[in-house]
């Protein structure tokens, strides 16, 4: 029986395994990601990372047919190039991903045939449209709120990808939380007044600031969690620190929170999926964040629409892993 492996190449780390027809991950490597090191030494050490795994499924009676890569950036799954990446991996803008790898692994891994790669993050929905969160439905729509915000929507097993394969940026959509003063926060991508500058990760911490919360009390956005999470439970750790930084941390969350809940409302409006999946780091906080989300996405739903269902994630780590290997399975 036939194996393949999925790859899931983000801008810190590559992950890798060898997945069986089932969609069991069998076995699974990782690795830091080159991100400074520019396209060419990527694919080489991707290559390497595949050719390892290769030898190890033979070494226990395994074959490995094909590979399957869920790569950051905009991916032309036709051609299987990079059309644009952000600066979070240099050089990865125009990469021959797939025709990279094949020529790479047509000799250190001659029994890889097909090669197929999309977006990292359409790759994890497509796992959790298979084996997941959101597994029989027919149409399923993730959003995952973390560094970014992107998302997918799956319709009979496979993502709507776009004419120009940019299907999926849902964090950067207008929001009208995205605001401080009358004036559009910026957003990575260069825009402004997006979800994305509002509603990920990084963000939430930017608003903290904003809101008056000390960097002294709350390095970075698990420590503005912490903050609200003392200050709700009203323990000695709230009172260590400033009624402003707790307030201000709760308030950045909210809002946060709000915006992701509201943008993604308007998408299930738009889109009508079956399930609806929310992942990524933010998904994991509990209900500090999630509460408010899925009570100002309700509030935006029609009312054909008032009982989807709203999910989180359960594959973790190995989402994109499976999603990618659903490409070239069979």
């Amino acid at each position: 029986m036939t194996h393949v492996i999925g790859v899931d190449l983000g801008g810190t780390k590559t992950a890798a395994g060898v997945v069986a027809p089932s969609g069991e991950v069998l076995m699974s490597e990782t690795i830091p990601t080159l991100n400074r090191a520019g396209g060419e030494a990527i694919l080489d050490a991707t290559a390497a990372l595949i050719a390892g795994l290769v030898e190890r499924a033979a070494d226990a009676g395994l074959s490995v047919s094909g590979v399957g890569i869920g790569s950051a950036g905009v991916i032309d799954a036709v051609t299987g190039t990079v059309v644009s990446a952000t600066d979070a991996i240099h050089g990865w803008a125009g990469a021959p991903l797939v025709a990279g790898l094949s020529a790479r692994l047509s000799l250190a891994a001659p029994s890889v045939q097909t090669v197929r790669a999309v977006n990292d993050v359409h790759a994890h929905a497509l796992g959790e449209a298979w084996l997941g969160a959101a597994a029989g439905s027919s149409s399923s729509l993730m959003v995952a709120f973390g560094t970014g915000v992107g998302g997918s929507f799956v319709l009979n097993g496979a993502p709507v990808l776009g004419h120009r394969f940019v299907g999926g940026h849902m964090g950067h959509i207008a929001s009208p939380h995205a605001y401080s003063d009358g004036v559009p926060l910026p957003c990575v991508c260069g825009g402004s007044g997006h979800v994305e500058a509002i509603a990920s990760g990084p963000a939430i911490y930017e608003s903290y600031l904003r809101f008056g919360g000390s960097a002294r009390e709350a390095l970075d956005t698990r420590g503005v969690f912490a903050l609200a999470s003392a200050a709700e439970a009203l323990d000695g750790g709230a009172a260590a620190s400033s009624v402003g930084s707790r307030t201000a941390a709760a308030h950045a969350i909210e809002v946060g929170a709000a915006a992701a809940g509201q943008a993604v409302g308007g998408l299930i409006n738009i889109l009508d999926p079956e399930t609806v999946v929310i992942s990524g780091g933010l998904a994991d906080a509990g209900s500090l964040w999630r509460t408010p989300m899925e009570f100002a996405l309700r509030q935006e739903l029609l009312a054909p629409l008032a009982s989807v269902p709203v999910v989180s994630a359960t594959l973790g780590n190995t989402a994109a892993i499976v999603g990618a290997a659903k490409l070239v399975l069979k």
